[in-house]
């Protein structure tokens, strides 16, 4: 693959269970390029858009994490998870079948807005210069503060009780299995996140991103012809 003097943006589809710097340090590897990086983290278990910089247009990439994203996932109610997504076993398990859509539709305003969010504890949010998530995992008390985010949609597309499937459009920051759980609490039944697939990135789409599979085949296709 030929990089331009001005580097280039790759729009990728990250498979479930890559890391994002999973996909980074493969790409890195069969371009032989220093210079990559990506726009926005996606949790390991989440799938979608993912913005990869590649030589100098790594510096934009600052500028792009501050961009709106759009989701579409399944919170499954009536179970919760310390993680808040499938990453940690279910630690609780409660009735549903009381919840109502008037109940559900009252708690999506309610997470509507410009609201204090508390990220996981399992995220990679530094607390005394290490990674939330390995003092988790450590069972070690972590104390993290709250941010203000922003939640301009909170659509629910389908309810099928546990499940319910949703389209959520944000500011950065925002951490969508925060989200799940507070319904969950909302609800006073508890709630994580089942499945998450981020569509787009501010104008960036999904469905003009590649499969990671096929730009490796690509990119391995041009070395062997090289």
């Amino acid at each position: 693959m030929i990089i331009p003097e001005e580097g280039s943006l790759l729009l990728v589809n990250k498979p479930k269970s890559w890391t994002s710097f999973d996909v980074v340090n493969k790409l890195r590897y069969l371009l032989k390029i220093k210079k990559i990086g990506h726009a926005g983290t996606l949790d390991p278990l989440a799938k979608g858009l993912l913005l990869i910089g590649i030589g100098k247009y790594t510096k934009k990439l600052e500028s792009l994490q501050g961009l709106d994203k759009t989701y579409e996932g399944i919170i499954e109610i009536g179970k919760t998870t310390p993680s808040f997504d499938l990453e940690t076993p279910f630690d609780s398990f409660s009735d549903y079948t009381h919840v109502t859509p008037q109940a559900i539709a009252a708690a999506v305003e309610a997470l509507t807005g410009e609201l204090d969010q508390m990220p996981p504890i399992y995220s990679a949010i530094k607390v005394n210069g290490q990674r939330a998530y390995k003092s988790a995992r450590k069972n070690e008390i972590i104390e993290l503060k709250s941010r203000k985010i922003k939640v301009y949609k909170f659509e629910i597309t389908r309810v099928h009780l546990p499940e319910i499937h949703f389209r959520v459009v944000c500011s950065k920051g925002t951490y969508i299995r925060s989200l799940a759980k507070d319904l969950g609490e909302q609800l006073g039944v508890g709630g994580y996140l089942k499945e998450l697939v981020r569509t787009q990135v501010g104008n960036y789409k999904l469905e003009n991103a590649l499969q990671l599979e096929q730009l490796v085949d690509q990119i391995n296709l041009e070395n062997e012809s090289n």
